[in-house]
């Protein structure tokens, strides 16, 4: 694919873009950029959460994965629905009661303001990691497709991608995003059907043989349940999956946000049920596509370094109509850039309630504030993708999930003792307990194989994180009233 058709497909792209943005966004104040005046139809924020929970990393990673794991995924994914049914029945009603605009705000009502800045603070540098893995991702594909052919640096890539992401979130936000995920959805859903079909048809395979074809393949193994040790059993899977839906929607202000825009909680949960049950079959259809995509490459004996290397190499190549190409570009830049948008727009908005305030503050104050934050969240997040560049060592998404582990654990085990416990705690102290329980987690992950006789930790890492933070919590319970 040349680099000419790649910016063409681009350009053309972020023309429907900004055309959707500007008019979701044309009348939005700040109601409207934080929590799009609560006034969004569930079944158009459905539709778009589809495509919110999918970013450029499934896009890639996910097809690249099937040679390793197989479907074993979608134990994951199975997860994601019983930590998505939790949100929408116990965290959705209280968010929605307690009117919020940033879902750090109970943190603040429940412990006190060393919560609420801890809080705050953790899913700034989650969200912020989590954004620079996933923009990375486009910004390596397009290096190799874009910049490197016209000699330009890896530097000006970020630059660019990064300003792009700017220019369409800083008006509308919230009622922006919703209407470019509904887009970003449409893209996504069509790109991989498409790219399935054309694949299929190479390969000489109707839709019965392609489904058998698939079902036979060793890659399609779905569930581990013999290896108690593997990173892949079943059981780790499942609460990973659960608990890292908990933390990575219902306690992250990116994905919140858009639920908390409904008109209500019965419609929030409405949409949060419809979206996790669609995100199951899309996620499978990815998974199918990788299958497809190893055949293939083994009939045409392509040689693949890496499982994320597999899509980009195969789509962008000679093998398929310039079509598949286009697809693979617009699904690519629509589920990266889309990403992107909503993590910019959650920080701005988590970085001007949470952390440096707006109440007592003039709606026009406000706004010249959150311009400011936007324009600072953008540049910091330039930089930290560069920076991932430098350090890059791992499978994308695996980083994702390492991080999330990591950063997410603090806030969820905080929200955890605040929703099933009644006691107060000495709220001064809370920051320490968020530090060392991922500095725990680091030292069980690394010995885990020798104290644990072989055992090694995935994902549910997440899980004894928050445990730690939640046992630390314990003990800074208030006594009586003469500790307060």
């Amino acid at each position: 694919m040349s680099p000419l058709s790649v910016i063409i497909t681009i350009a053309a792209y972020f023309a429907i873009l900004f055309t959707i943005s500007y008019i979701a966004g044309r009348k939005a104040d700040n109601e409207g950029f934080f929590v799009g005046n609560r006034k969004s139809s569930w079944y158009v924020v459905a539709f778009a959460m589809i495509g919110s929970a999918i970013s450029g990393v499934t896009y890639v990673s996910v097809p690249g994965m099937v040679a390793v794991s197989g479907f074993g995924y979608l134990q994951m994914v199975l997860g994601f629905i019983a930590g998505q049914l939790i949100i929408a029945f116990v965290l959705v009603p209280l968010f929605y009661r307690m009117n919020l605009v940033s879902i750090y705000e109970y943190l603040e009502n429940r412990f006190g303001m060393s919560s609420y800045r801890t809080g705050a603070w953790f899913f700034f540098i989650s969200k912020m990691l989590g954004a620079a893995v996933r923009l990375f991702l486009v910004c390596l594909t397009l290096q190799l497709l874009v910049f490197e052919p016209f000699g330009l640096p890896f530097i000006l890539n970020v630059a660019i991608t990064v300003a792009l992401v700017w220019l369409y979130t800083f008006r509308g936000g919230v009622k922006s995003l919703i209407w470019t995920d509904s887009l970003k959805t449409f893209c996504l859903v069509v790109s991989v059907v498409l790219c399935i079909g054309y694949i299929a048809s190479d390969l000489n395979l109707s839709f019965t043989s392609m489904v058998s074809t698939i079902a036979d393949s060793d890659m399609s193994r779905i569930f581990f349940f013999d290896d108690v040790n593997s990173k892949q059993y079943f059981f780790k899977q499942f609460l990973a999956g659960a608990f890292t839906m908990i933390a990575m929607t219902g306690l992250d202000q990116d994905m919140m946000q858009r639920n908390l825009s409904c008109k209500n909680f019965k419609d929030s949960q409405k949409n949060m049920i419809t979206s996790v049950i669609s995100q199951f079959f899309v996620i499978l259809l990815f998974l199918m596509l990788g299958v497809l995509l190893y055949i293939f490459a083994a009939n045409q004996q392509i040689e693949v370094a890496k499982g994320d290397e597999l899509f980009p190499l195969i789509a962008t190549g000679t093998y398929f109509p310039a079509i598949v190409g286009i697809l693979f570009i617009i699904g690519l830049i629509s589920s990266a850039y889309s990403a992107a948008g909503s993590a910019l727009t959650a920080l701005t908005t988590s970085f001007t309630v949470d952390i440096l305030g707006t109440k007592g503050k003039a709606e026009e104050e406000v706004v010249k504030i959150r311009k400011r934050v936007h324009v600072g969240m953008a540049v910091i997040m330039g930089i930290t993708i560069f920076v991932f560049n430098l350090l890059n060592n791992t499978s994308v998404i695996d980083a994702v999930y390492i991080l999330a582990s990591y950063t997410y654990g603090p806030i969820l085990g905080l929200f955890a003792f605040g929703i099933f416990m009644k006691q107060q705690v000495r709220d001064k102290y809370i920051p320490l307990v968020a530090i060392a329980s991922p500095v725990f987690c680091y030292i069980l992950q690394k010995n885990s194989v020798t104290w644990f006789g072989g055992y090694q930790f995935s994902y549910e890492l997440l899980i004894f994180n928050a445990l730690f933070t939640f046992i630390g919590l314990c003990l800074l319970i208030k006594k009586d009233k003469k500790n307060n």
